[in-house]
């Protein structure tokens, strides 16, 4: 029986594995410009919600992210100044001066808006999602991958999305949020416009994310801005401390 040269076998396999990237490796590149992935990062997110003609105030938040830990604590409006939001894991709390201890919470509760609790930490949707590669689309003449994600755990900020990420630039430009029962709940798009230096490298940071509700008039916005990379103390992410 005739066989095909090692080279050759060697040279379709490699033409095959070109032919069809892989998505958990296409994901996970693309969480470090969301936040994911990386040794440590701040920035401030902008928040601004708007339901018809209605416009709610604006809120300012200081984020802090390593890995799967993040603490997000609010600068503004007054009022609320100084509550955070720290997520550990899977695991997600809120505090506020004048609170006893820390309360626990869902990454799907609203934050503000359509924006979730799990909408402003670090993407780590590499670790909490499972991908699988559903062809290529362009958005906004941008050649993307399109993702099926489902989540690995019910402690996930939604239980599907439908995932586009650009082929070029390797960053999430759109995504749509269902439900376990395949309803759209949210669309959102992002904008690259930051950028952060990571290992020698000049690294494309999300710049806007514009949430928008699948059944109604309201969408949040937040603009991400002041982002760094750098070290950050084990005790930030300490519910300890929080208390």
């Amino acid at each position: 029986m005739n066989t095909l040269p090692k080279s050759l076998l060697m040279l379709l396999w490699s033409a095959a594995a070109f032919a069809a990237p892989d998505a958990h490796t296409i994901l996970k590149d693309s969480d470090q410009a969301r936040g994911g992935g990386l040794p440590g990062i701040v920035w401030e997110i902008k928040v601004l919600s708007r339901d018809g003609e209605r416009t709610d105030e604006v809120q300012r938040l200081l984020v802090k992210a390593v890995d799967d830990s993040s603490v997000a604590e609010t600068v503004e409006p007054v009022r609320f100044k100084g509550a955070k939001i720290l997520q550990v894991g899977r695991n997600m709390w809120l505090t506020r001066p004048g609170l006893s201890k820390p309360i626990p919470i869902s990454p799907r509760q609203r934050m503000s808006g359509q924006a979730s609790n799990g909408d402003i930490a670090a993407t780590n949707y590499a670790g909490d999602y499972d991908a699988q590669l559903a062809g290529t689309e362009s958005i906004d003449g941008e050649p993307c991958h399109v993702l099926e994600l489902s989540a690995k755990h019910k402690r996930t900020t939604y239980d599907r999305i439908r995932y586009w990420v650009s082929i070029a630039r390797g960053v999430g430009v759109k995504a749509e949020f269902y439900s376990v029962s395949g309803k759209l709940l949210k669309t959102a798009r992002m904008d690259y416009n930051n950028a952060i230096e990571h290992e020698g490298k000049r690294v494309p940071f999300v710049s806007k994310m514009t949430i928008r509700d699948a059944l109604i008039d309201a969408e949040t916005t937040m603009e991400f801005g002041t982002v760094k990379v750098k070290k950050i103390s084990a005790s930030e992410f300490d519910l300890g401390q929080m208390q």
